[in-house]
């Protein structure tokens, strides 16, 4: 039985020095991507749960104010109804109390509502700093990685290129 002598060609690094530094740079794009990545997750997570506590507090609110409709219109029409001026005077003074509570519940509850709105706001704009941080840094990536099949230093220099502006985007968020 003849033996079938099979010969694997081996790329060594040390043929392509460039070819190297390239792998080193696609690596540490890699670690910068993945670190923005989790970044904008955290950012978008922070969004929807900021969201949420300001749509649970708006309908709070709305729920005080037509808790205050109720009681006016309960005040106006003891006023209209009403026989015993005592008693009507009583059940008015109490509907005016709890009206004043609600009308006080609901002002803090919209200064709760508002401030949620505004960190929604806040954690979107991270996000989106982070997304677009993100893009270029996974751009820089590809482009870099595209010297290993054309062997041309262009290639490298775009990626690299995208990547520095990917992580300048997204430096800038964490200052924001």
């Amino acid at each position: 039985m003849a033996e079938i002598e099979i010969h694997h060609e081996h790329a060594h690094n040390d043929s392509d020095p460039t070819g190297k530094t390239v792998g080193m740079m696609v690596g540490l794009i890699g670690i910068v991507l993945a670190i923005v990545t989790i970044l904008a997750h955290r950012e978008h997570t922070g969004a929807v749960i900021h969201r949420t506590e300001a749509n649970d507090d708006w309908a709070y609110y709305q729920a005080k104010k037509i808790r205050i409709h109720t009681d006016e219109v309960g005040i106006q029409l003891l006023g209209a109804l009403g026989t015993d001026a005592a008693k009507v005077e009583a059940a008015s003074q109490k509907l005016e109390g709890a009206r004043a509570k609600y009308e006080k519940d609901a002002d803090e509850i919209k200064q709760k509502a508002e401030e949620s709105q505004r960190e929604t706001d806040h954690a979107e704009h991270l996000a989106l700093r982070f997304d677009l941080g993100e893009g270029f840094l996974e751009l820089g990536l590809v482009l870099s990685s595209l010297y290993f099949l054309g062997r041309q230093k262009l290639f490298p220099l775009a990626g690299g290129l995208s990547a520095a502006i990917g992580i300048a985007v997204a430096i800038t968020a964490l200052w924001a």
